[in-house]
């Protein structure tokens, strides 16, 4: 009986290719990509236990086993970093996470459709503006005769030097970064509320249920999928601090609170040449990660029964 579902299994497979391969050829390229662009490139992990140097070979000279590793677990600049991540990781999750559900939440109540498409549309526009215009708009309205420090002129206090301040900075990150995604990410959760079933709301109001409990019994469980998947791939990404938004706003003067593991590995690996060192942080970074990853998944399933897998 085995033999014979293996069979049919296999000359299944086959009519569904030979059927349907103009839909499988669609495939080919974005597969091509994850293989040249995700998959190959981590063959140099290997450097991360090899002595690598440029021009020598391609991965490293010789072995030497976890050195790198302990180098950077004994290092204390590491551990600023590593923290500093932690938290502008934290902040940017605890904000960037939960406002597109409340913002998509007020969209859906929004009757008149001429508002809710230009709340919409000045809500999305920040997401299509690129990091450097972004960069470069901060750094402006921040700096000392930018248009802040014009206003705290006006009422009479001294100006700030915000984007040189350390204290100043994660403020500064995660406010633009509250700015630029949270319209964007919207999206997903007006197309979850699309699939609510409009029978339950009825039955919510046939019950004596307001709006508020209409929405806390009825809206956010019919979203609730959508924010778990979301929540487990945004902790995925939570070590993973923008790097080319935290290059462009910060500077020496703010490296105690705005440098990142991202932008360590760009001085310790670009700049300074230590390859193998740099590609030991990030395999670290890379299998925190995937634990944390992990566990979130686990926890989504456990919790409210949905996970990735």
């Amino acid at each position: 009986m085995t033999m014979t579902s293996d069979v049919v299994h296999r000359r299944t497979w086959r009519a569904t290719l030979r059927r349907d391969w103009q839909l499988y050829s669609l495939a080919v390229l974005p597969l091509l990509f994850f293989l040249v662009f995700r998959y190959l490139p981590m063959l140099g992990n290997l450097i991360a236990f090899r002595r690598y140097s440029p021009g020598g070979d391609l991965f490293g000279e010789y072995w030497v086993g976890l050195r790198y590793f302990r180098m950077f677990l004994t290092d204390p600049t590491f551990w600023q970093i590593f923290t500093n991540t932690l938290i502008i990781g934290g902040l940017t999750l605890l904000f960037c996470f939960p406002l597109p559900v409340v913002l998509a939440l007020l969209l859906n109540e929004v009757r008149t459709r001429w508002l809710k498409g230009f709340v919409q549309t000045v809500s999305y526009l920040p997401h299509f503006l690129s990091i450097v215009v972004v960069a470069g708009m901060i750094l402006q309205i921040v700096s000392v005769d930018g248009v802040i420090n014009q206003g705290l002129h006006a009422v009479g206090h001294d100006t700030v030097s915000f984007i040189q301040e350390p204290g100043w900075f994660r403020t500064i990150y995660v406010s633009s970064e509250v700015w630029q995604t949270v319209g964007w990410g919207t999206i997903l959760y007006l197309a979850a509320l699309t699939t609510i079933d409009s029978d339950l709301y009825q039955q919510a109001r046939v019950d004596g249920a307001n709006r508020w409990r209409q929405t806390w019994h009825v809206t956010l469980p019919g979203i609730r999928p959508t924010m778990m998947t979301l929540l487990v791939l945004n902790i995925g990404t939570f070590l993973a601090v923008g790097f080319e938004k935290v290059l462009l706003l910060y500077n020496p003067l703010t490296y105690p609170t705005a440098d990142v593991i991202s932008t360590y590995l760009y001085r310790v690996g670009i700049v300074s040449g230590s390859f193998s060192y740099a590609a030991a942080i990030g395999l670290f970074e890379s299998v925190i990660g995937l634990i944390m990853v992990l566990g979130a998944n686990r926890l989504s399933r456990r919790l409210v029964g949905t996970s990735l897998w």
